[in-house]
């Protein structure tokens, strides 16, 4: 999580001190900041990768529909000089990266030479508490892969007991 900011403003705790240790606050104090979590519109950060990709001219148009299959966009494309290259500059997100070199090659018939190097990350905007969204299908991806129940917590499991 980034950028997430608790603001406490009242909190009443037991009179007897054996009652404010760590094992009667942190639990209760957890499931409210879950809750408050799914309250305030999450949103997914996805790593996005600099792709410079060195290409001569007949193949710039290869490049093009390659990375637009892959959420990819050119923000750079420069001639270098004394030669026919290319050199384009993308940005192109890290999880539709998987087979881009191959797609790339078959594309360009193997005139284009790719390279990635991590540079930022972005917001995903859609909503992953929304069923059948691309950023519900990653959350449900990953807690899958982690052995978690495969359904997102609803806000009354954290509102209970509190």
């Amino acid at each position: 999580m980034r950028g997430i900011r608790f603001n406490i403003h009242d909190v009443t705790l037991h009179t007897d001190a054996v009652h404010r240790g760590g094992s009667q606050i942190i639990p209760a104090a957890r499931k409210c900041f879950y809750a408050c979590v799914l309250t305030a519109s999450p949103r997914l950060l996805e790593p996005v990768y600099l792709v410079e990709i060195t290409c001569p001219e007949t193949a710039v148009g290869g490049v093009y529909s390659t990375l637009s299959r892959k959420r990819g966009h050119v923000f750079s494309e420069d001639l270098k000089i004394g030669t026919p290259l290319y050199n384009i500059k993308a940005y192109l997100p890290v999880n539709e990266s998987f087979g881009f070199t191959s797609q790339l090659r078959q594309a360009t018939s193997g005139q284009a030479f790719p390279q990635c190097v991590f540079d930022h990350w972005q917001v995903f905007n859609q909503d992953p508490l929304e069923s059948g969204s691309k950023a519900n299908e990653i959350v449900l991806g990953i807690r899958d892969r982690k052995g978690l129940n495969k359904d997102i917590p609803t806000l009354d499991r954290y509102l209970d007991k509190l």
